[in-house]
């Protein structure tokens, strides 16, 4: 049996999710490796000679000398432009797709992601750090504001079309619960997270490897934090 041309190594987290939206909205057939951070599996010899930087993810393009490539938004420009979906044609369009690309990578990514460690893994083990919080929800509230601007009558980041613009932003902006970051009045916002929520694919990638509905305002929210705390 010939095996799928991309060999995916991620687990459930924000980032790790990007490529299994993708690969599952592409409908295109992949293997994965689930990374166990318990384990430190991302700090493994064999792990760290594909990803120097002991993070996930990480594919292999086995249809391409076994190429790899680490950092979710390279890996998502990667496989948009292998299989020649959810990126724009033209340069200018391509060009404004790799700024907000940027802008979820540099900004809402990175925000979120120190709002979410202070309250889920710092303070449940006794690092309690109400001025680190409050600056990171705070500034996680105004680039949520900036997107919503964006999406003004717009379904979606770049316009009518799904893009992977949407799909490095939606785990991250959609784990606005998690990151105890307020929504109110960002309606734009909303309508983009509830047009996202409703897609298949989507919402089935995100269950790969492993979901974590509380990350979404779902599930047992005890039970994930001391989860999420202990896991890292």
């Amino acid at each position: 049996m010939v095996s799928p041309d991309i060999h995916l190594y991620t687990a459930s987290t924000m980032n790790g999710w990007k490529p299994v939206i993708f690969l599952e909205e592409a409908e295109v057939e992949y293997d994965l490796t689930s990374i166990d951070f318990g384990k430190k599996e991302q700090k493994s010899d064999w792990y760290v000679k594909l990803n120097p930087n002991g993070r996930i993810p990480t594919i292999v393009d086995r249809g391409n000398d076994d190429f790899v490539v680490f950092e979710s938004g390279a890996i998502l420009w990667y496989l948009a432009e292998k299989y020649q979906k959810f990126l724009p044609v033209g340069d200018k369009t391509r060009s404004e797709a790799l700024q907000w690309l940027m802008f979820q990578m540099a900004g809402i990514g990175p925000m979120m992601g120190q709002a979410m460690y202070f309250q889920r893994i710092a303070a449940p083990k006794g690092i309690q750090d109400d001025y680190a919080i409050d600056r990171y929800v705070t500034e996680s509230r105004r680039l949520l504001e900036v997107l919503d601007k964006q999406l003004a009558n717009k379904p979606y980041i770049l316009g009518d079309e799904f893009t992977i613009v949407d799909i490095a932003t939606y785990p991250w902006a959609r784990s606005y619960p998690w990151a105890n970051v307020s929504i109110e009045g960002l309606d734009n916002f909303q309508a983009w997270c509830d047009r996202i929520d409703a897609r298949p694919a989507t919402q089935k990638a995100v269950t790969i490897p492993k979901p974590f509905p509380a990350f979404f305002d779902k599930g047992d929210e005890a039970k994930s934090v001391a989860e999420n705390a202990a896991r890292f």
